[in-house]
């Protein structure tokens, strides 16, 4: 789950005090297999052109994913 707020592995590494980045990485491997990283299945998608449509998504519990030179990408759980 911190994995997953932060997108910091070395934050997670050192907050489970592990010695080597390889244990760090099972926890990721979970992670993205949770969340489906890269997989849009089991989220609604939104995408944001202005800063009011943004704050709206925000409003409504949707997280940003991706950006793109024309707006922002989000999505929440279904």
């Amino acid at each position: 789950m911190l994995y997953h707020e932060t997108h910091d592995i070395l934050y997670v590494k050192e907050f489970l005090r592990h010695r080597n980045i390889e244990n760090t990485m099972i926890y990721i491997s979970l992670e993205k297999q949770v969340f489906q990283i890269g997989d849009s299945r089991g989220f609604h998608v939104k995408v944001a052109k202005t800063i009011e449509e943004a704050c709206e998504l925000a409003k409504a519990g949707f997280e940003k994913f991706d950006e793109f030179s024309e707006g922002k990408i989000y999505r929440k759980r279904q």
